[in-house]
């Protein structure tokens, strides 16, 4: 399946125990009763283990103008995580991704905003590398940019002193438990859901 754009994206509905039941459009999954779908996050590094950290662009229907991780986003029915997570790397940072590989495979969770849209996903979290030198970001997708040396941006989280997405605040507390190292942290696959696959 090729996407190309929101209009005819569709995305994984799942049950509470990873398995896939069923398909939904994306233009209308999230909502005040947004069913559970597969979803993924990245992380993305240069190789002096600096990371990138995004704004979401102000007109996303879910968090508009918040911190986060380098990149979400929701594989195709037909799709690997692996190629969803380069494929929406580029859409949304105009970068190809390499070393991509799974850290937190079973990663979850449910957040509400104040309008009362909820974000509910199986989300496993990813990490992979990207040249800064070629980040090219698109504005309906990204508002800003900005790399970071990782124990600066977790402790700023951890701290509270940084505000990011929900989904971002609680994946930072579990990678750190991985190690002070980003560069080192090892790949798992334990645990990934069945409607998944690398």
């Amino acid at each position: 399946m090729v996407v190309t754009d929101e209009t005819d994206e569709m995305v994984v509905l799942c049950r509470q125990d990873g398995t896939a039941a069923g398909v939904m459009p994306k233009r209308l999954v999230h909502h005040h009763a947004t069913p559970l779908h597969l979803a993924f996050s990245c992380y993305l590094f240069d190789h002096d283990g600096n990371f990138l950290v995004t704004r979401r662009a102000r007109s996303k229907r879910t968090w508009p103008g918040v911190t986060t991780n380098s990149c979400c986003g929701h594989p195709s029915p037909d799709e690997t995580l692996t190629v969803a997570i380069k494929r929406r790397i580029i859409q949304e940072l105009g970068v190809a991704a390499t070393d991509i590989k799974p850290v937190l495979p079973a990663f979850s969770y449910k957040a509400e905003m104040d309008n009362g849209v909820v974000e509910n996903e199986i989300c496993p979290v990813f990490t992979g590398f990207a040249d800064p030198a070629a980040l090219a970001p698109n504005p309906e997708e990204v508002d800003s940019t900005e790399w970071i040396s990782w124990p600066t941006f977790a402790a700023a989280v951890l701290s509270g002193e940084r505000q990011v997405s929900p989904w971002c605040a609680l994946q930072v507390s579990q990678l750190e438990r991985l190690g002070p190292d980003p560069l080192a942290w090892p790949a798992a696959t334990q645990g990934l859901p069945q409607a998944a696959r690398l």
